[in-house]
């Protein structure tokens, strides 16, 4: 299969997917939870934040509701409730960034905290999809595929596409691999689809 080349090209299949009700029911996964990777480059993230509001809005108007979650937006929320976004900033700058992560990686736990949060979302507002993005911003207190593997149980009865800023590879040699910003290897993780290569 050809992979859509351009951006726009991109932007049109996506669209095409998401309001497909071979997607929307979940066909062809072979049992699979229903979880999809758009890898995109990370020089395009500006831009495709404009993309993602965009596309929910006109799946939105073909009648697919999508529940739009950012990993950054929900990670503030969770520092807030805690009450220490506050002190985190303010600390930032003096204290040592193993420190910092450590601090942030154990209060953003995904299995935790952030799963917990994000199937409040997904109780408490009616959708379609799940679009889950914010991914770089999040690096590398939150992982990519920590996130995934946590939420199987959470978000398996609708499609959920990751907004992925790096590449999603597969090799016999060494499996299924993110690559965040398409230099950090080593997340391994096999249970997802590109949706670049989903057909209609």
């Amino acid at each position: 299969m050809n992979l859509p080349a351009t951006r726009k090209a991109r932007s049109e299949h996506l669209f095409k997917v998401i309001t497909s009700q071979r997607f929307l029911t979940k066909q062809g996964l072979g049992n699979e939870v229903p979880f999809f990777i758009y890898p995109y480059d990370a020089k395009e993230g500006l831009s495709m934040d404009e993309d993602r509001r965009d596309l929910v809005a006109r799946v939105g108007h073909a009648g697919v509701a999508v529940l739009d979650l950012s990993l950054y937006d929900l990670s503030l929320g969770i520092l807030e409730k805690r009450g220490i976004l506050d002190q985190v900033l303010e600390i930032e700058s003096d204290t040592d960034k193993a420190e910092i992560r450590e601090l942030l990686q154990s209060v953003l736990d995904p299995q935790a905290n952030l799963i917990p949060k994000i199937g409040e979302a997904i109780s408490s507002t009616p959708h379609d999809v799940i679009f889950l993005s914010g991914v770089g911003e999040v690096y590398p207190y939150i992982r990519s595929h920590n996130v995934l593997n946590n939420l199987q149980s959470t978000a398996k009865d609708k499609p959920t596409v990751l907004f992925f800023p790096g590449s999603y590879s597969h090799a016999l040699a060494t499996g299924a691999s993110l690559d965040l910003f398409g230099c950090l290897h080593g997340d391994k993780y096999y249970r997802a689809f590109n949706i670049l290569n989903y057909e209609v």
